[in-house]
């Protein structure tokens, strides 16, 4: 079979969790274009807006801890140009300090959930968000009232739909019955498997939608890199990732065989096939899934597009089943605010 390695039509549409907006099956990860991937385009990056919507991709995803509130900041003119087309998503909890880079902190108090929700409101220059994410839980504060707080946002009229990122599915059905939660969104991809244990089942049972983000591995699988400490950029965050460099990078490098095996199979690129498999393995759950992969170039944007038109046979399903069990080092140097930390 033979897939065209980019996408000339528009991606199908799918509801964003029970009672949730209608977007494109794929959406767009903004992250790269301000910071943590090396320097950036902005005419290339604009550019990339435009050829996603063309593809049919709506749900834009940003967050106000990426380039310091300067994503938000990116989007804004796009936004207003086109902000009855798209499904804008941003995100708060992690706090950052001007003064130290490597400064990470989380926050899921009441009173700062409104304080971000108004200052990335001003940013996005908009009057509602449509679907506003927890970046990360902080154990210290009660879910309830940090969804609590978000919901009333909602009742304000200030976002439309809430989402959580990183969280386990007792979380998720504990704060689903505070208000009901239209999406997830954590690492999912052929390498990060550890949502299956529990979020993925409770996202299906409650019908709330799983967005993938870094379907493509952080780039790894698409195979652009083989270590991110030789390969990278000095300011590339990747370099840091305990799966990219030294014998980890090894390690992890030959488990890409049998994604070039497939994807030679389907005339496709690795990244296809990566993406392929993660909306097949949510229709194995029973769950809608719109991955988030990110990217600064037009051209990677249609490639990523064309994925959906790929079906994978049992058979190669099968052939990429053990790779995540062989990944080599964590997510992260620090698991802490992932959901796997607090899994039971």
């Amino acid at each position: 079979m033979t897939v065209v390695s980019q996408y000339d039509g528009t991606i199908e549409q799918v509801e964003l969790g029970r009672g949730g907006p209608l977007v494109g099956v794929q959406g767009l990860g903004c992250m790269g274009m301000s910071e943590f991937y090396g320097d950036t385009d902005e005419a290339a990056a604009r550019a990339t807006l435009d050829a996603a919507l063309a593809a049919g991709v709506t749900l834009f995803d940003t967050a106000d801890t990426y380039g310091l509130g300067r994503n938000e900041e990116f989007l804004a003119p796009f936004v207003a140009a086109h902000r009855q087309e798209i499904t804008l998503a941003t995100k708060f909890a992690i706090e950052r300090d001007n003064e130290d880079p490597h400064h990470r902190g989380v926050r899921n108090d009441p009173g700062y959930v409104r304080q971000a929700a108004e200052a990335s409101l001003r940013r996005l220059g908009v009057d509602v968000i449509d679907l506003y994410y927890m970046h990360r839980r902080d154990p210290a504060v009660p879910l309830a009232e940090s969804v609590g707080a978000m919901a009333e946002l909602v009742r304000e009229g200030k976002v439309r739909h809430l989402g959580l990122s990183e969280v386990t599915g007792a979380e998720l059905r504990e704060a689903h019955a505070v208000h009901p939660i239209a999406a997830l969104q954590s690492e999912w991809s052929l390498f990060s498997r550890d949502v299956e244990r529990s979020a993925v089942g409770a996202a299906a049972e409650l019908g709330v939608a799983f967005v993938p983000y870094s379907p493509l591995g952080r780039g790894f699988l698409t195979g652009a890199f083989a270590d991110a400490s030789r390969d990278l950029a000095a300011e590339d965050f990747r370099r840091h990732q305990p799966r990219f460099t030294g014998e980890n990078a090894r390690t992890n490098a030959a488990l890409l065989a049998p994604v070039r095996e497939v994807a030679a199979a389907h005339g496709a690129s690795p990244a296809q096939i990566a993406l392929a498999w993660v909306q097949q393995r949510a229709r194995l759950h029973g769950l809608t899934v719109v991955p988030i992969p990110g990217t600064r170039k037009a051209a990677r944007l249609r490639e990523n597009a064309a994925a959906t038109r790929i079906t994978l046979t049992e058979a190669e399903l099968a052939l990429l089943e053990p790779i995540a069990s062989r990944v080599a080092g964590d997510r992260y140097p620090d698991m802490t605010f992932t959901s796997a930390s607090r899994e039971a």
